[in-house]
């Protein structure tokens, strides 16, 4: 029986297709591999733009490897990490240089550090059990908890390896998205004198609003394990605690990356506890979220496959992305009167909720 009907360059293309995503893991590896070996650190000291002896003089690999460099370095051009110039002359060598993807790995805010969090071999090897991992019944353990033994949080916690590469992580994308948040809508923090970013780590997000809005009073709310290792910063302040059980009052809170890590029930209840310490919407009262919104912001294909892809990574920790209905049902289930959504942060968006 024929697999399919269709011309024989149907059946290729459907096999072209096939084989793209199936070796799409490949190009994540390569990434990683260039991460590790700081290649793209290796190009900016040359001014942006490196042949591969000049790169090779920077990494460090085994000499019998020089040939596999170049062929990993033709996987990571052909995906437009780097770009490729070819010499002058056939003797001459090809030259390597950033694109705009690749200088976000290099410079004082690069995203190297959450990169390599999302890459790390125990954030990538639960995805192998991801068939497993359906055949059994929620509520259950997540697929991180499922490979390694424990929840991810409790791996945090016990891990200082690991918690630092978390750490690392959301400190380099705080970094960088918090400079576009006040760019592009810094009046969202317009008219409040005092916020309070909960579930905030080390601050990252709190320090970029304090030094660009200094009239407003910021600190950061995290567990004590977390607050233990904050920096000294004299315009933040740190505080000690657990969202699931109060937070501290202030004029706005500031929830980034948080309420995607969780179900609904403990979204609820977290937002429940935002909305007790705020005042009401006349006083000028509201939460300020930033994270996805599945659908909004733009509808090419690259921007709906990432946020597709990122709802499925979420399940690692049982967490998930949610569409404008699911963040409406846990708006109005938490008490909140209304919200806005504003989808200009590539496929994350800035959500206001009002009391």
């Amino acid at each position: 029986m024929a697999l399919t009907t269709g011309t024989s360059q149907a059946l290729l293309d459907a096999q072209l297709e096939l084989w793209h995503t199936t070796f799409a893991y490949v190009k994540s590896m390569a990434l990683k591999c260039a991460l590790n070996l700081r290649i793209a650190d290796a190009i900016q000291l040359h001014g942006g733009g490196a042949t591969l002896p000049q790169i090779i003089a920077k990494v460090t690999l085994h000499p019998s490897k020089i040939p596999c460099l170049r062929r990993l370095m033709h996987v990571l051009s052909v995906t437009g990490i780097f770009s490729i110039q070819q010499p002058a002359d056939d003797g001459g060598e090809q030259v390597y240089g950033l694109t705009p993807v690749s200088q976000l790995l290099v410079g004082s805010s690069n995203l190297t550090p959450f990169m390599t969090l999302v890459l790390d071999s125990l954030v990538v090897s639960p995805f192998l059990d991801l068939g497993a991992w359906f055949q059994r019944e929620l509520p259950g353990p997540s697929l991180f908890e499922m490979k390694h033994g424990q929840s991810m949080w409790d791996f945090i916690n016990q891990n200082s390896a690991f918690c630092a590469l978390v750490d690392g992580g959301m400190v380099s994308d705080s970094s960088f998205i918090m400079d576009i948040v006040i760019k592009e809508r810094g009046d969202v923090f317009q008219g409040i004198s005092s916020l309070v970013d909960v579930a905030g780590g080390l601050g990252g997000a709190a320090q970029a609003i304090a030094k660009a809005f200094p009239h407003v009073n910021c600190s950061v709310l995290d567990l004590p394990q977390v607050i233990a290792s904050a920096p000294a910063i004299t315009n933040v302040k740190y505080t000690a605690g657990d969202m699931f059980e109060s937070i501290p009052s202030a004029n706005a809170v500031f929830l980034k990356w948080v309420l995607h890590d969780w179900g609904d029930a403990e979204c609820v209840k977290i937002l429940k506890n935002c909305k007790k310490s705020i005042p009401p919407r006349d006083a000028g009262g509201k939460i300020i979220i930033l994270d996805m919104v599945v659908g909004g912001g733009k509808s090419n294909l690259k921007h709906q496959e990432t946020q597709a892809l990122f709802d499925v990574h979420m399940m690692i920790m049982n967490g998930v992305e949610r569409d404008e209905q699911g963040w409406k049902k846990i708006i109005f289930e938490a008490g909140f009167s209304d919200y806005k959504i504003m989808p200009i942060l590539g496929v994350r968006s800035i959500i206001e909720l009002y009391p």
